[in-house]
């Protein structure tokens, strides 16, 4: 679908401008993050709280990364089928009662149920923002949006650990699920009064064997497989990060909650100055040369985590200069990355969405599987994140040999539009 189809002058989502589109967007992304952030500082207390071990508490984050990563499988088609809003109502009333379960929850078990559940209520957030971009946008329009959306997500995981480690330390870790309460109502609320339907409804699409098809088609085509694969290693890193950061500078390097929380915003100023170079060098620099530099970035930091995490101990820049340097990288991937592989699905813009946040999650929950089982977290983070990046180094290299000549974004520097609504 092109930016002059008939459809986008026609249709009244051009009331949806892309700024509008990309702070609804950047606010359904950030949901699942955020969850994520919130609860990290907790960790640790939740161990002693309950009685329980360092692996057992892993687990409620590997139990939110399996919700999660298998739940889009679901959303995203039944988004095509019923319509974007009320499908992402839905998962966010389960996400609203996981929530409300997570906090009175008196065992450790009860609280990786309520994970799980939470898990797959989040899953709607990051599908819906990618199809709904698709829904409305194509080509650089869709990149630009996706890197706004990418800006304004980065405020969750910022203000995340800070605002969990502060709750934490003054409130107690029950608090947190009350910001994640408080949280879910918001974004339902939203979605109520401020976001129109902008899918075209088709019930065929969620029949067990057109769902089925639609997946093939997906996983067939080496175009979306390999695009979606550079987002598995790095975003699938820095989830994995986020499971193991906890234990190295709270309990190995010794920050407190609020501190560890204050700390993070390190992480957060890399990837929102990445996001900002990205959209001033849109005009200028051509894809490759964007990937490029995303490349550079993630497999710099990877080789420095692998070296500087095995000869030094670690301490608070020694692992937040590298991660930094990391989600730079990220910021300038995953505009190119996700407008690349969904352009040639708009039908199924759902699923293909689902499928690609399926594999990224799937990256963060085989990271957080196998560094609960390695032990050292240090260790922990100095595989696997350098193994991911290796990922995502030799998949963009498959990407750029399959890749399909769909749109100028591809092959072109990217120039700014004017949208009329905008």
């Amino acid at each position: 679908m092109s930016d002059s189809s008939p459809r986008e002058k026609t249709s009244p989502l051009v009331i949806m401008s892309e700024r509008r589109v990309g702070i609804i967007g950047g606010f359904l992304a950030a949901i699942g993050p955020l969850a994520m952030s919130l609860y990290t500082p907790a960790m640790p207390e939740i161990v002693s709280d309950f009685g329980t071990t360092e692996a057992a508490v892993k687990l409620t984050l590997t139990a939110y990364f399996g919700g999660f990563c298998f739940a889009q499988l679901i959303c995203g088609p039944l988004s095509d089928g019923y319509g974007r809003k009320p499908i992402t109502i839905l998962f966010m009333s389960v996400y609203l009662a996981a929530s409300v379960l997570a906090l009175f929850a008196p065992t450790i078990e009860i609280m990786v149920l309520a994970r799980l559940l939470q898990g797959v209520g989040a899953a709607v957030g990051v599908t819906m923002s990618r199809a709904i971009v698709r829904d409305l946008f194509t080509s650089d329009r869709s990149a630009r949006v996706m890197n706004l959306i990418g800006i304004v997500l980065s405020v969750g995981p910022a203000i995340g650990p800070t605002l969990g480690g502060l709750t934490l330390e003054f409130l107690g870790w029950h608090a947190i699920f009350l910001v994640m309460i408080l949280q879910g109502a918001a974004v339902i609320l939203m979605m109520l009064l401020f976001v129109q339907e902008t899918g075209k409804p088709d019930p065929s699409r969620v029949r067990p064997r057109a769902l089925v098809q639609s997946y093939f088609s997906l996983l067939k085509t080496p175009h979306f497989l390999f695009a979606s694969l550079v987002l598995t290693g790095a975003t699938g890193a820095l989830y994995t990060s986020a499971t193991i950061m906890p234990f190295i500078l709270m309990t190995r390097v010794g920050l407190s909650p609020s501190t560890f929380g204050m700390g993070m915003l390190l992480q957060t100023a890399f990837y929102i100055s990445g996001g900002i170079i990205y959209r001033i060098l849109m005009q200028r620099v051509t894809v490759f040369q964007m990937s490029c530099i995303g490349l550079l970035c993630t497999g710099s930091a990877s080789i420095l985590l692998a070296v500087l995490l095995r000869i030094y101990e670690p301490g608070y820049l020694l692992v937040m200069l590298p991660m930094g340097l990391y989600v730079m990288g990220i910021a300038f991937l995953t505009p190119q990355m996700t407008t690349a592989a969904m352009a040639p699905f708009p039908k199924i813009a759902g699923s293909a969405s689902a499928l690609m946040g399926f594999f990224q999650m799937g990256g963060g929950l085989v990271g957080g599987i196998i560094s609960a089982s390695m032990g050292d977290p240090v260790i922990a983070m100095a595989t696997l994140l350098p193994l991911m990046g290796l990922l995502s180094l030799i998949s963009y290299i498959m990407w750029n040999r399959f890749k399909l000549p769909l749109a100028p974004t591809l092959e072109h520097p990217i120039t700014p539009e004017k949208s009329a609504d905008r």
